[in-house]
Parts: structure tokens; C-alpha cells; sequence
């Protein structure tokens, strides 16, 4: 049974998420709290397996009660973040101290009583997932074995002007803002295109992309319908919107669309890798990092086919392993790679 402790000021959200945990035959609800000091002493006489957290509270808000619970007892913790400007800011933080997911709250209960499947699988990812102390993930040495051969022609005749010959798609869920950030902040200024689909809802993105455009060299931004893909940008799927690469002539382009879900998931990483796998075939470089679910195992076969390089992060990195599992079980991993190597890994492939 996975054990969930509720903390959360909220009358309202400490009975829904109550109800949810006791609606789940794998789940058992350990207690709530509406106050975090209280809830240290619930902790301290028996750990639970998954804490969802609230962020504004007396007493203590969440980040300092999740900064000083990752320094003492690391726990999977689930941050419910409203969705604010404010409240991206400090969900990008909270994920940056060791929280695996977080949770939007919704505008009105009859949309909160909608979202009670997405919460329960939230929970069971974290009640599998891997944290550190201090909000950092434990990684064991990696044995980095010697870079493959890049499969591109050399890179040493740069193409004309605005010109793209290569493009690296990335997908990511559970973990995944963590992990893009140790690997997008370890590349160069002149990698080719990326482009990244996190499964994130609307309202979080462009904050996502903008503190990581503070930390890395190359640039990154939240995509936008229309873009022309450019060599040393990062380009964001738009929380609850697909993002697709098209071609017209000898330009590229982003495509943000409102499509259904895809796996339900929008943005869906299958979307992403498909387009990318029929618009660039051998050309591209995918990547999988870490996640819950299937999405993006059968587009990543599609690359694969196609020719593309595909690398899926191993379990030993992964926050949680769904996402990489899946995709190297539908046969359409080439390479399987520890996080720490990951950034390394996609500049000799496509500047080697």
C-alpha cells in the first residue's frame, strides 16, 4: 500500500485529496494536516511513502518545510501549485529542491472533482520515484564508456544562413525539469535546434523556459506557432498545447496546435518525436529522459526507423524509469545513457 500524507491549508483540497488517496485500493491515507510543523511530528512517528504539499500555509510555507524535509528524511513530495505567475515561480523552485511533480490547482471544484485519476497516478509515480538529500538526486557513477561515432556528415562546412541540417527532439514527464536543466545547461551555444516536449500543463512553461534560459548558453524559449527553428535555441512545447516540426522548402518551423490529447497527454512527446522522425528522418537526434507512462515509445521507434540517433537516460538517473522503459522495450532505443552523460552524448553526435 502506498501511504499518502495530505498537508494543506485548504478545508476544501485536504478533502479532496483525501478522498482520493481512499478511493484507490493501492493507497491508504496516513493522516492530513493543515499545518506543516504539526505535520513534522506525524512524519517523525512514521514515515509515508508520498506527501502531497501545499505552498502557502502557516507557520511555515511549503518550500521551507519541503528544503528542510529533503535535508532530514527525503520523501517524494507533490507540490499543489496554483496557477499564478507567482505560483510557476515558486513550483520551478520547489522542483529545483527535490519535489518530483506538482499538481495545478484547478479555478473551480467542479474541475477539481475531474482531475482525481490524474492525481492518483501522480501519486503512484512518486511513491516509485528516487530522491536525494537536499533535493538532489543520487546518482552512482555512470562508467562513461567512449562517445560513439557521431552517424551525421562532419559539421567542419557550416550551412548557409538560417539554413537546418540537423534537429534533436526531447521528451520528458516525472523528473523531466530537473533533468532538462542538467542537460540543456551542459551544451554549447551552437547545437542544432531542440526541440522539447514536458508534459506540464498551461501556465508553467514560459517561467520553465525562461529560468532555464538564465542558466544555459544556449537559448531557450517557450515555442510559438510559426517559429523558424534556429541552431542554438530550445524550443518549449506550450504547457497543454502539441508541439510538431513542419518543413517549408528549405526552412523548418514549429507547429503548436490544440489537438486532442495524444496518450493523454498534450503536449505529447509521440507528436513531437512522429514529426520530427517524417520531417527530418536521419537527420535527428531523440532523446528520452525520465517519466511515467508510454508516451513517445512508439514515435521514438518511428525515429529509429527513419534513421534517426535515439538515447533513452537509464534507470539508475531516472526519477522515474515509465517513460525510457517503454521505449527501449518497443525497440526503439539505440543508446541508453546516464543523465550525467546525456549532454555530452548529444554535442558529439551532432557537432562530432
Amino acid at each position: 500500500m502506498i501511504r499518502v500524507l495530505v498537508i494543506d491549508d485548504s478545508a476544501v483540497m485536504r478533502a479532496f485529496l483525501g478522498r482520493v488517496v481512499q478511493s484507490q485500493p493501492d493507497m491508504e491515507l496516513m493522516g492530513v494536516s493543515p499545518d506543516p510543523v504539526l505535520a513534522f511530528d506525524r512524519i517523525r512517528r512514521g514515515a509515508p511513502d508520498v506527501i502531497t504539499l501545499d505552498v502557502e500555509m502557516p507557520r511555515m510555507n511549503g518550500l521551507d518545510f519541503l528544503r528542510n524535509l529533503m535535508a532530514i528524511r527525503p520523501i517524494p513530495v507533490i507540490m499543489i501549485s496554483s496557477l499564478t505567475r507567482q505560483g510557476a515561480e515558486t513550483t520551478m523552485k520547489a522542483l529545483e529542491l527535490g519535489a518530483v511533480d506538482f499538481f495545478p490547482k484547478p479555478s473551480s471544484f467542479g474541475e477539481l472533482e475531474g482531475t482525481a485519476h490524474e492525481i492518483a497516478e501522480k501519486i503512484r509515480a512518486a511513491s516509485n520515484a528516487k530522491v536525494g538529500r537536499r533535493g538532489g538526486r543520487a546518482f552512482p557513477p555512470s562508467g562513461l564508456s567512449p562517445l560513439p561515432k557521431s552517424p551525421f556528415p562532419s559539421a567542419s562546412h557550416p550551412a548557409a544562413a538560417g539554413a537546418v541540417q540537423r534537429v534533436i527532439g526531447i521528451g520528458a514527464s516525472t523528473g523531466g525539469v530537473e533533468a532538462l536543466r542538467t542537460v540543456l545547461s551542459a551544451l554549447p551555444p551552437n547545437m542544432p535546434p531542440i526541440l522539447i516536449a514536458q508534459h506540464m500543463p498551461a501556465g508553467f512553461t514560459e517561467t520553465f523556459a525562461r529560468r532555464l534560459d538564465t542558466l544555459c548558453d544556449i537559448h531557450v524559449r517557450q515555442a510559438e506557432d510559426g517559429d523558424v527553428v534556429q541552431p542554438g535555441v530550445a524550443y518549449i512545447a506550450p504547457g497543454g498545447r502539441h508541439l510538431m516540426l513542419t518543413r517549408r522548402g528549405a526552412a523548418y518551423f514549429t507547429r503548436v496546435t490544440d489537438d486532442p490529447p495524444v496518450n493523454r497527454h498534450r503536449p505529447s512527446v509521440d507528436t513531437l518525436f512522429r514529426s520530427i522522425a517524417r520531417t527530418m528522418g536521419k537527420q535527428a537526434i531523440g532523446v528520452m529522459l525520465t517519466g511515467m507512462g508510454g508516451d513517445g515509445a512508439d514515435a521514438m521507434l518511428e525515429m529509429s526507423q527513419s534513421g534517426s540517433y535515439t538515447i533513452a537516460q537509464d534507470e539508475a538517473s531516472c526519477v522515474v524509469f515509465g517513460m525510457p522503459r517503454q521505449a527501449i522495450a518497443a525497440g526503439g532505443v539505440r543508446e541508453v545513457a546516464a543523465l550525467s552523460d546525456i549532454a555530452a552524448r548529444m554535442e558529439s553526435l551532432a557537432l562530432g
